[in-house]
């Protein structure tokens, strides 16, 4: 029998005057069971004390020291060092000072000793993290082992930073820059934040750390750990289709971005493309606007000629890049252009991730960093600029009366979603490569703040730049405020054009644009393969079949991508991007997610779980926000965005026909029927009665990982040493 980890109360416990209900522990030797005599203590064992209320100490994690000791729990007990002492004195116990000081760490398989090795034999003083410091988060695998089957087994992060800039990368996208900015300032400014923390607080961050949580402790992708309610394991299945779908379109803004960046270097010693109108795309209605006389008020802009007139943006934009037909009824040929800029995009993505996290986790130090020097370059120039002071203005002034209106609160919850990449299964996969005892809550409350830090200050980025253009046009910024592609692509490059240097202010901005974009995507062809590879271990694991089928997916995606860059490829971009990937789908799968772990495999069950992890019992935050508040939110802003539904418009003109929105609706059901369909296909595959089939169905049946199962063992032996004499019980 192995003992793993013990706390000594090492200063002396008066027992003199010990209660007698303490003596009813039944522990060998002694002789006595009504009445402990007075001893020194070094070991107090929780479960020798016949009262299970009794907040005594037993260790899961690392912690040093008596001043401010980090202390661990077993998951039967919580509390704190006052609390031991406050227990200890109803007890009649009068207590010294109480150091806890852990003995080794039940990780390393070298350091298990029998219970018959005598105590000072033991090893005490094992090295341990100096005060205020974690651990280290990850172990690092340079090399996959390989069983005797050649299945090879799961590698795990080389450092607890690649983890870290992966999911920043991941999480800070495209949406931080394009949409957050536009949302705030659509929804009352600074009054926005309101409806977003508390969004945050109670649905956003409880399901982040729930997703990461839920790989890091079974070491699995997004679909076999729903094992853990196996009737629901749909929800892996709905989440692995959205990023599925995800993964074709969302590269497309790489490869706009990509031609963009091109044209910014072939016309780096004259004027951009997007500024002039003697070019063989611009029509005879382009006309170049005079920004020096706009500025100086000798030209004004009315109404009549913004209707007769296009600006040669625009022109660049939907002749040139897109080349853009009537509508998705004439899709047209292939812009080759665009096809060679995918192509490449989806090589650069393949090389990033066919070897997983091993190639992955080296190259974020760069994609998810970088747009972090671009952002801050962006931002200073930006508040250099006439007019940015209006900008920031627009972008803060807090409209209270905008909170009254339930859309508000509809687009922050969406916006949560957005930001954070939740109900994807890619959170799941990261967390699946970390260590055991990597400390994923303490992850998950600062990447979240970072995540929300960077979307705010994102707004500096845009809103500066909007207040200048709309300062050197003569115009309200509600003219020239956009999101999405009409942000990045026509409205940015545009100011970028204003300014002095402007090709290096392009230049920049869509190497920013080409980084945030890419650490996403790479992320989440991560999280596809991830998913699919542990459900199928024995395939995909051997030799070099998971390097073929990333390379496999990938090229499938290349294919079914060229739809959305044909001349009617942005109808098909909207669509996809409208309905497959939805707020509405997120809503559904992150309802279910909290349900799942909240009610089915029980909340305080995860808590467990989750301490054996980190070491200590998490506030119950967490489980209020899986239990109560998650559903709750998601139910809600989940029906007002039915309710509210709005068909799909192009550029606010184009009608998508009837079939093109069925299609949009197949796209969306695609992912939400999975639940459904696979909660239906489980107990019918299921033997016995109704009620046999859906308790068998909603029974765990998902393995823990190897360092869960040793871990557990902590709990189950007890040591109490008395007079220098060492006695156990086994539970």
């Amino acid at each position: 029998m192995k003992f793993c980890r013990l706390l000594c109360v090492s200063q002396c416990l008066n027992m003199s005057s010990l209660s007698a209900p303490l003596g009813q522990s039944t522990f060998a030797g002694n002789s006595n069971e009504n009445y402990l005599p007075p001893q020194q203590i070094c070991a107090v064992p929780y479960r020798t004390v016949p009262y299970r209320n009794l907040h005594l100490c037993a260790a899961l994690g690392p912690f040093r020291g008596c001043k401010h000791p980090r202390i661990s729990y077993s998951p039967f007990l919580m509390g704190s060092p006052e609390h031991l002492h406050a227990t200890l004195k109803k007890m009649s116990l009068s207590t010294c000072t109480t150091q806890l000081t852990p003995v080794y760490d039940p990780y390393e398989p070298d350091n298990e000793w029998d219970v018959e090795t005598p105590l000072k034999n033991r090893r005490c003083d094992a090295e341990i993290p100096a005060e205020g410091k974690e651990s280290s988060a990850v172990v690092s695998t340079s090399m996959e082992s390989v069983s005797e089957h050649g299945v090879s087994s799961r590698v795990q992060w080389g450092s607890k930073y690649e983890f870290i800039l992966s999911h920043i990368g991941f999480c800070i996208g495209l949406g931080n820059v394009w949409r957050f900015p536009y949302v705030c300032y659509k929804n009352g400014g600074g009054a926005f934040f309101i409806p977003y923390v508390i969004c945050l607080l109670t649905t956003g961050i409880p399901i982040v750390f729930l997703e990461i949580a839920l790989g890091q402790y079974f070491a699995t992708g997004g679909i076999s750990c729903w094992d853990i309610s196996p009737v629901f394991r749909g929800v892996g299945y709905a989440t692995t289709t959205v990023v599925f779908w995800l993964n074709i379109y969302y590269i497309v803004v790489l490869a706009w971005g990509g031609v963009y960046l091109v044209y910014c270097f072939a016309y780096i010693a004259s004027d951009l493309p997007w500024t002039t109108c003697n070019n063989a795309w611009n029509t005879v209605n382009c006309l170049a606007p005079n920004y020096t006389a706009v500025a100086s008020g000798n030209v004004t802009l009315d109404a009549s000629n913004a209707t007769v007139h296009t600006d040669p943006a625009v022109e660049f934009w939907e002749k040139q890049i897109l080349n853009i037909s009537g509508g998705i009824d004439h899709l047209g040929g292939v812009q080759w252009k665009l096809a060679v800029a995918l192509l490449i995009v989806w090589i650069v993505c393949y090389f990033c991730v066919w070897k997983g996290v091993k190639s992955s986790g080296k190259v974020v130090y760069f994609t998810a960093l970088f747009p972090y020097v671009m952002l801050i370059i962006l931002i200073f120039r930006g508040v250099t600029l006439p007019g940015a002071m209006d900008g920031l203005k627009y972008y803060l002034t807090p409209n209270l009366s905008k909170l009254k209106e339930p859309g508000v609160w509809i687009d922050a919850g969406t916006q949560i979603f957005f930001s954070y990449a939740v109900a994807l299964g890619s959170l799941t996969a990261l967390g699946s490569y970390n260590s055991f005892t990597y400390n994923c809550y303490k992850h998950s409350l600062y990447l979240c703040a970072c995540d929300t830090i960077t979307s705010f200050f994102a707004g500096f980025a845009v809103f500066t730049v909007l207040g200048f253009m709309a300062h050197e046009l003569g115009v309200s910024i509600d003219n020239v405020a956009e999101s999405g592609p009409g942000l990045a692509f026509i409205v940015y490059p545009k100011a970028a054009a204003q300014m002095p240097g402007g090709v290096v202010w392009a230049i920049l901005f869509f190497i920013m644009l080409l980084l945030l974009g890419l650490d996403s995507q790479f992320v989440a062809i991560e999280g596809f393969v991830t998913a699919l590879v542990d459900v199928y271990p024995k395939v995909f694991r051997k030799g070099y079949r998971k390097e073929i089928f990333v390379a496999s997916v990938c090229f499938l995606w290349y294919l079914i991508g060229l739809l959305t860059i044909t001349e009617g490829g942005m109808y098909v971009f909207q669509l996809f991007d409208y309905y497959s990937a939805s707020g509405l789908c997120l809503l559904w799968i992150a309802f279910w997610e909290c349900v799942v772990v909240g009610w089915f495999y029980g909340a305080d069950r995860f808590y467990d779980n989750i301490q054996l992890m980190i070491g200590y019992r998490i506030s119950p935050w967490m489980k209020w926000g899986w239990q109560y508040a998650g559903p709750s939110f998601t139910a809600i802003i989940f029906l007002f965005s039915i309710i509210k539904y709005e068909p799909l418009v192009y550029n606010r003109l184009y009608q998508y026909p009837m079939w093109a929105q069925i299609i949009g609706y197949l796209l969306a059901l695609s992912s939400m029927m999975c639940i459904p369909g696979y909660m239906l296909y489980k107990i019918c595959q299921t033997p016995g009665l109704l009620k046999q089939r859906w308790r068998t169905a909603t029974t765990a049946c998902i393995p823990d990982r190897p360092e869960a199962k040793k871990a557990k063992k902590v709990t189950s032996f007890d040591l109490l040493y008395i007079n220098g004499e060492e006695q156990h019980t086994r539970t």
